[in-house]
């Protein structure tokens, strides 16, 4: 049986999409990883956190919904024949950044946060692309040092903001913070790309943000949640992918597994 691990953030654990299965990590049950494996009839270690790092990837042990996770890099067995790696988004504060437009549910936590009497959290300053290169650049090399003989593939980020994203109307910002938050998803995308090209020997990168330029928020078929109040008051995750936009990388990755079964006899 073929066996897969599964690292990465909210854009791989799938906040927001039923079923969860791991309520503290905000992980689905019908994320990309878990379409995949069960396709593939392969055996799973899902790995991911919503709002993890790379850091917390790599080296440092993440809390969340109170529950401390350890690097995840920890969790993959040393046997696996594919690790899947999604990352990077929180270390910019890709969507993090989204959610600052939204000045009312700011307000509305810092309200919130002074009944309690409790502080809000420290938010770290976004990484540079730079340091995003040479923070996934460790974790790959981490992943192939523990598991050698693993295909490591790593997935784009699915685009939020693309072409048919209206400024005002499908989001709470004018155009030229639509072209802010652009850039930096194009940042991150420029980065992924940069620390996977010189370890292609062992690590390949699935273009999804590319696949999905026409499937942001305002598009006719959406791979990602939008930032309407319907959608929170029905559970939704904003600004993250949704169903549709799981199953779409599930069928690139299912496809680009079948069509490069090198060592891969066991499927």
């Amino acid at each position: 049986m073929v066996k897969i691990a599964n690292l990465g953030s909210s854009f791989s654990a799938g906040p927001g999409i039923p079923p969860q299965i791991n309520t503290a990590a905000s992980r689905s049950g019908a994320n990309f990883a878990h379409l995949l494996a069960d396709r593939l009839n392969a055996d799973l270690t899902d790995l991911s956190v919503s709002a993890a790092t790379l850091l917390n990837i790599i080296d440092t042990p993440q809390v969340a919904n109170g529950q401390t996770f350890q690097p995840q890099i920890q969790g993959v067995p040393e046997d696996a024949d594919i690790v899947l790696v999604l990352g990077g988004g929180n270390d910019m504060s890709y969507v993090g950044g989204l959610f600052m437009e939204h000045t009312w549910m700011i307000t509305a936590m810092s309200l919130v946060n002074r009944v309690k009497g409790v502080s809000p959290p420290a938010m770290p300053k976004p990484a540079d692309e730079e340091e995003v290169i040479r923070r996934f650049g460790k974790v790959l090399d981490a992943i192939h040092a523990r598991a050698p003989k693993a295909r490591v593939i790593v997935i784009e980020y699915l685009t939020l903001l693309g072409p048919d994203t209206k400024p005002g109307i499908d989001v709470p910002f004018d155009a030229e913070r639509l072209k802010h938050h652009q850039a930096i998803a194009a940042k991150l995308q420029s980065a992924t790309s940069k620390a996977v090209e010189p370890r292609s020997d062992w690590c390949e990168r699935v273009p999804m943000a590319e696949l999905s330029q026409n499937h942001g928020i305002g598009s006719a078929e959406p791979w990602v949640f939008g930032c309407t109040a319907m959608e929170q008051l029905k559970g939704k995750t904003w600004y993250h992918p949704n169903g549709q936009g799981m199953k779409a990388v599930a069928e690139v990755l299912y496809e680009r597994v079948r069509k490069n079964r090198s060592g891969l006899s066991k499927i």
